[in-house]
């Protein structure tokens, strides 16, 4: 059976409309509290939200659900997805419920299922999840939403957990850290002032409305304007629930997930931490991730191995494997060794530590990496079939991929949500890749009817 609430991250929409209306967020909680007691596991689950104003009543209607199976809850208030994650496997908790919609507008919001392993819930356990909501639905229960009382302890011990990640402090380091208006407003700034940083917190302040509006790590040039003008060691930037972070050097160069990975992949090396039971040394990064990273990992002696794009993906790799590190260029990076999820002030630390050991910046630290010139178009199709079937596209993709050899890459996938072909193409020349990116994406608009211009991404 396919599932039609849940997506790759839970349920996601518009708050106050189904799927997230209060009946259906009711329902949520009713189904996980009845599988919670069917599944004899302690009825107790910790509930957390990101800073959207809707944030307060879809985790009273959760709450009100489980309530009905005599499944209590313990309310974080304000958290990350990550501290939920935490919560959820190292308390007396059965599961976790994470109410954020991540780096979208305020207007969305989510609820993301967190078993007591500190994973996200199996596609098969929201299948069994969507057919008690939609007999809930059908049936009409509701109840009035529960009421509600922060548990600030349950931070506390999250932080607590952080900071003894990080050996050595950061005294003397000095951090601009956008926090996006989000969940990691109070809490990073919090972190770091107590490991010894001097902190300049921006878009730390919010309103329910403004998460990650013009800021926060999909908007970084905020965040270089302010490294220049506080000539600090450092600048971190998170999305609404902190599951991300990306950097500033001091310089104001960007340091995407990719240069993240390599940073710390080297380090781990270095410290014979990023092998498991005599593996070789890899890491596991997405098909999206540079050239330039692979390349650079090679010649530190570091296999990549590349998974579809998506943290989901990433971490069934890295349990394959026994993999300790793996993320996305988007800043999702999962240290195995302290999370089951990625977590933005954790990578943070990471990355500081990597930082004080060397007594360098990131400027120093991401030289040797050699970023590929990628070029992203998304194509608006009419219909859509498989690439196989479009001798134009193929003959396209087999010229480029040629020309490049083993100094570029070509790939062309379809959207899971959209009428969009994405195509990618990366090499060593910005002129040679612009011209397949576009001759890829002309053949596809030509065979599959298009009648909208091709869109550059980045």
């Amino acid at each position: 059976m396919a599932r039609t609430l849940f997506g790759t991250d839970g349920i996601r929409a518009v708050a106050g409309e189904p799927p997230l209306d209060p009946k259906t967020a009711q329902a949520v909680g009713g189904a996980l509290g009845k599988w919670v007691i069917e599944s004899k596991l302690h009825p107790q689950v910790v509930i957390g939200m990101d800073t959207r104003e809707s944030g307060p009543w879809l985790a009273a209607e959760v709450a009100a659900g489980l309530a009905r199976h005599n499944v209590k809850v313990e309310f974080a208030g304000v958290t990350t997805t990550p501290g939920v994650a935490y919560l959820a496997k190292h308390g007396p908790f059965a599961a976790g419920v994470m109410i954020s919609a991540s780096h979208n507008p305020y207007q969305d919001n989510g609820i993301k299922l967190i078993g007591h392993a500190g994973y996200k819930l199996s596609d098969e356990q929201e299948e069994r999840l969507e057919q008690e909501i939609f007999s809930i639905l059908e049936r009409g229960v509701y109840s009035p939403p529960s009421q509600l009382a922060i548990n600030a302890g349950l931070d506390r011990s999250y932080l607590h957990h952080l900071a003894e990640t990080l050996t050595g402090g950061l005294d003397g380091m000095t951090i601009v850290a956008d926090c996006a208006n989000g969940s990691a407003s109070l809490l990073a700034p919090e972190l770091f002032e107590r490991l010894g940083a001097r902190v300049h917190c921006i878009h730390c302040s919010p309103d329910g409305r403004n998460i990650n509006l013009n800021c926060g790590s999909l908007h970084l040039e905020v965040l270089q304007a302010a490294m220049l003008e506080q000539k600090a060691d450092v600048g971190v930037a998170f999305d609404g629930d902190a599951d991300r972070a990306l950097f500033v050097a001091r310089s104001g160069k960007i340091i995407d997930g990719d240069a993240v990975l390599f940073v710390t992949g080297r380090y781990l090396k270095q410290q014979g931490q990023l092998t498991v039971d005599g593996n070789p040394p890899l890491v596991v990064a997405t098909v999206m991730s540079n050239l330039g990273l692979e390349q650079a990992l090679c010649n530190q002696g570091i296999e990549m191995i590349r998974t579809p794009v998506g943290d989901k993906y990433v971490l069934e790799e890295m349990l394959r494997r026994g993999a300790v590190l793996g993320g996305e260029q988007s800043g999702h990076i999962i240290f195995h060794r302290y999370a089951t999820a990625g977590d933005g002030m954790l990578t943070a630390l990471r990355v500081f530590e990597v930082m004080r050991q060397a007594g360098v910046g990131l400027d120093e630290l991401t030289k040797e990496i050699q970023v590929y010139p990628q070029r992203l178009v998304n194509v608006r199709i009419k219909q859509r079939k498989r690439l196989e079937d479009l001798p134009s596209v193929v003959a396209e993709i087999r010229a480029a991929e040629d020309s490049f050899g083993d100094s570029g890459r070509v790939l062309v996938r379809f959207s899971g949500t959209e009428p969009l072909a994405r195509v990618m193409v990366e090499g060593p020349e910005l002129a040679r890749v612009d011209a397949f990116a576009n001759r890829i994406a002309s053949s596809i608009r030509s065979e599959l009817g298009s009648d909208d211009a091709s869109q550059v991404v980045h």
